[in-house]
């Protein structure tokens, strides 16, 4: 039957560094505190949100251009609760380090918590032999404003494991947001 999932992570977050800091159990409380759940899950991993955001704000009338992005679009926002003005958006920032190994792709999808709340994150595939924070997209698609933890979890990470090791890799590619530090908008 081979490893089982968990234990397969487990091991590379400890021997190969692919996850930093890598909590090896699922966590839902402190103390006598619950809060939305991090670390290591049965076939992935919760990732932490940090408590650094930017806030998209309209208030210089701008456009959102990927070509020409603008430090005028947003607001910078360091604090251990995020609030996302209805119908907007923000990215934050990653607690954990990750390095994808040359043979994996992961999936990372929001968690349930928040999308029932009408909180959508969208994070785009880590490509084999990626690495850096995770800079994570929050959709607030509600008419209400919305509440974001710094410190818990925000989304899981699904791991896919080929038989085989791609031909290219991103690092290979000299890919534009390898080893992203903080949160990196977006780079043509």
């Amino acid at each position: 039957m081979g490893v089982q999932p968990d234990e397969w992570i487990e091991y590379m977050a400890e021997e190969h560094g692919m996850i930093e800091p890598f909590v090896d159990h699922h966590v839902s409380k402190v103390g006598d505190k619950k809060i939305i759940s991090y670390g290591l899950s049965s076939y992935g991993y919760d990732l932490r949100v940090s408590n650094k955001f930017k806030i998209f704000t309209n208030v210089n009338n701008s456009v959102v251009d990927p070509k020409g992005f603008n430090s005028s679009e947003f607001i910078d926002v360091e604090a251990d609760e995020c609030i996302i003005p209805p119908n907007s958006f923000a990215l934050a920032v990653s607690v954990e380090y990750m390095r994808i190994p040359r043979d994996v792709l992961t999936l990372c999808v929001g968690k349930s918590t928040y999308a029932r709340c009408g909180i959508i994150v969208n994070v785009t595939p880590f490509e084999p032999e990626w690495e850096g924070y995770v800079t994570l997209e929050i959709s607030n698609t509600t008419t209400l404003p919305a509440k974001i933890y710094a410190g818990e979890g925000l989304a899981q990470i699904v791991f896919l494991k080929a038989e085989k090791s791609c031909l290219v890799s991103y690092k290979d590619r000299g890919g534009k947001y390898m080893m992203q530090k903080g949160i990196v908008t977006p780079v043509v």
